[in-house]
């Protein structure tokens, strides 16, 4: 049985996408307990580190509604270069619903 829908991008689309507000100022907390990751969205030029015992932060507004695909960039282990990483950016009346 295929799950992906006509459009769908195959090796970006993730189960669970983290829906954000648009103009909203947010902060991304992120850590590790083993190996290093990269939080990346090259489309807004962000990369963020994930590192064992540090806790990396981001402050960002999104201004522009939009999905936004990104990806691991750091060799982690094996098949794991490529997770997958999805925002979508909402208007904040439905970010509320």
């Amino acid at each position: 049985m295929d799950l992906l829908e006509i459009g769908d991008l195959r090796s970006l689309e993730v189960d669970n996408r983290c829906i954000l507000p648009l103009d909203v100022n947010l902060r991304f907390c992120i850590t590790r307990s083993d190996v290093i990751h990269a939080w990346a969205l090259s489309s807004l030029s962000v990369k963020l580190d994930a590192i064992r015992g540090i806790l990396s932060i981001l402050n960002y507004n999104f201004g522009v509604i939009g999905i936004f695909y990104g990806q691991c960039r750091e060799i982690c282990g094996a098949n794991h270069r490529f997770i997958p990483v999805v925002l979508e950016v909402v208007l904040f009346d439905l970010f509320k619903n």
